[in-house]
């Protein structure tokens, strides 16, 4: 069964001659299981692909369903529902909380959907283990690097039982080392059951992915299977 299903999917910003396509029939489906890396130039329609996966924003014409469930039927309460339980989200400007320390960002998903506060620092913690932050658990966001900022921003994303995480550019503030833990951390979720769709601009992390999907000019322009490397 397909965790991510996007169907003859268009997206366009505007009306008249001011209109700009994001996405034009756009056709994906990303199965259990897998990790599928996006690439292609800016302006090619990433974001919004991410976006509309994760039921950020709505199509123009066209379907996406998330495990069977056509976002379009469902209320804002239970699209919002969804995102919280199962739906990790890497953005590019990492929307950490200021004023909460590293471990408080991490746990706020796990406590909006209802964990009581020590069980929800307790997953927290688990998931900034994960990156190699637990010892930064009670820093905040000024206190720590920029690339910790972003691993700080992935452990929230991992927190709980994530079914699909969707990941726009998350080793952007990484070196190479780091960015390849990062990737092998999101590769075992995948392995683990889970569905990772992420947007990458380097050849180097998109080989991890079990498919590339290149887009150009909103519309999917190729897929392929990338080569083994030898960091996997």
């Amino acid at each position: 069964m397909s965790v991510v299903r996007l169907a003859d999917v268009t997206r366009t910003h505007g009306e008249g001659p001011a209109a700009v396509t994001a996405l034009s029939g756009v056709n994906l489906a990303i199965e259990a299981g897998e990790l599928v890396a996006v690439m292609g130039p800016s302006g090619s329609g990433k974001s919004t692909l991410l976006n509309l996966a994760g039921g950020l924003d709505t199509p123009t014409s066209g379907t996406v369903t998330v495990e069977d469930t056509d976002l379009a039927t469902l209320t804002a309460k239970e699209l919002a529902a969804i995102r919280r339980r199962h739906v990790g989200y890497v953005f590019q400007e990492l929307n950490l909380i200021p004023s909460l320390s590293a471990v408080e960002n991490v746990m706020l998903p796990r406590e909006l959907d209802g964990d009581r506060s020590a069980r929800a620092r307790e997953l927290a913690m688990e998931a900034l283990g994960e990156v190699g932050l637990a010892h930064l658990a009670d820093r905040f966001p000024e206190e720590i690097s920029g690339g910790q900022r972003q691993r700080v921003a992935i452990a929230r994303a991992l927190v709980g039982e994530r079914r699909l995480v969707l990941a726009d550019e998350p080793t952007g503030a990484l070196d190479s080392h780091t960015g390849d833990e990062i990737l092998s951390l999101l590769r075992a979720r995948c392995d683990a059951g889970a569905t990772v769709l992420v947007v990458t601009h380097e050849p180097r992390y998109a080989a991890w992915a079990d498919r590339v999907v290149f887009l150009r000019d909103g519309e999917v322009a190729d897929a392929t299977v990338p080569p083994a490397v030898n960091v996997r």
